[in-house]
């Protein structure tokens, strides 16, 4: 089975509809089991693969220790003999760090722990509360679009108003705004990626959406007791995520799926979803991802009016994503 493409904005490139994470993922992983992962994984048809820097800040008040996933997945990708032209880069850039280091450098420190010399995407991290100047944002990475270091752009969990901002300030000098916003997007969390107010940007500015955090860090697949650490908690809600998990693992039997693909099949519905991110720490867990996109597009409008009640944040979270 090889998975079908879909394009990011409206100009953007066409990737596989999975996408593979690496953050706290290949530090887990034996090493050969990582590189057997990732070959199927490109040879099924995933081909965008977010990399990126992880250390140095908080989630919730805990801090996030420094990672080595990028340097691994530069070593897994050669070990594995996949040609970097069968394969995307879509690297995290951080705006904790802007401007004080600039784009350029943070996007040429990553390449060279990766071992390549290009980012076929960047998805900029949460702004955390700041408000960076969006024209020197824009004009750094519009920059990089030009040397050819980098291809386009997109973020992660910014609101309607910085994205709009930024599409504005981008368009004011010229060069590409963001294409793509990456978002916590399940069958809990879909106040912001299926509220009015994003929905109103997709149609004007052809922002698609990347999801992301599908299944909670796994769980919304059945595991209650994560060990590996998860992205933060917009509306509070998750300890009201394990009894979901359980009702979604009820729903899922009745399509003949495991928990991890109703929830994979329930953004795969949404049209406006280019790519879901999930994080495979095994091989066998990859392959279930893979038949997730099957039930999709057999019964994928059905699967979410079934889940419907597992909405936790409606109405606790702002849809405009402040």
């Amino acid at each position: 089975m090889t998975i079908p493409k879909r394009r990011i904005g409206r100009d953007g490139p066409e990737v596989g509809v999975l996408a593979l994470g690496s953050w706290h993922i290949y530090d887990r992983m034996p090493f050969h089991e990582a590189v057997e992962m990732v070959g199927r994984a490109v040879e099924a048809g995933v081909d965008l693969f977010d990399v990126g820097y992880y250390g140095g800040f908080s989630l919730d008040g805990k801090p996030v220790p420094e990672s080595y996933t990028d340097v691994l997945f530069g070593r897994i990708v050669q070990a594995a003999g996949i040609a970097r032209e069968n394969y995307k880069i879509s690297a995290k850039l951080w705006i904790n760090y802007f401007p004080e280091q600039n784009m350029g450098d943070q996007l040429d420190r990553l390449l060279f722990r990766v071992g390549t010399d290009y980012a076929d995407y960047a998805v900029l991290g949460d702004l955390f509360g700041t408000e960076p100047d969006m024209k020197l944002l824009t004009k750094q990475l519009g920059d990089l679009v030009a040397q050819g270091k980098l291809g386009a752009w997109g973020v992660n969990n910014w609101s309607v108003d910085h994205i709009r901002a930024a599409h504005a300030a981008a368009a004011e000098q010229g060069v590409p705004g963001p294409s793509m916003a990456q978002l916590k997007y399940s069958v809990v969390r879909r106040s912001i990626p299926d509220g009015a107010p994003f929905r109103s940007l997709v149609e004007e500015l052809g922002v698609t959406i990347q999801a992301s955090d599908v299944l909670e860090g796994g769980i919304l697949a059945g595991n209650f007791k994560p060990e590996r650490m998860i992205g933060r908690d917009p509306g509070g809600i998750r300890e009201q995520i394990a009894d979901a998990g359980r009702g979604l693992a009820a729903i899922a039997a009745e399509f003949d799926a495991t928990p991890a693909q109703a929830g994979i099949a329930f953004c795969l519905a949404n049209p406006t979803v280019s790519t879901v991110l999930v994080g495979c720490s095994r091989l066998t867990q990859l392959e279930q991802n893979l038949k997730a996109v099957e039930l999709a597009e057999t019964r994928g409008l059905e699967l979410r009016k079934a889940v419907d009640g597992l909405w936790l944040d409606r109405d606790v979270v702002d849809p405009t994503g402040h």
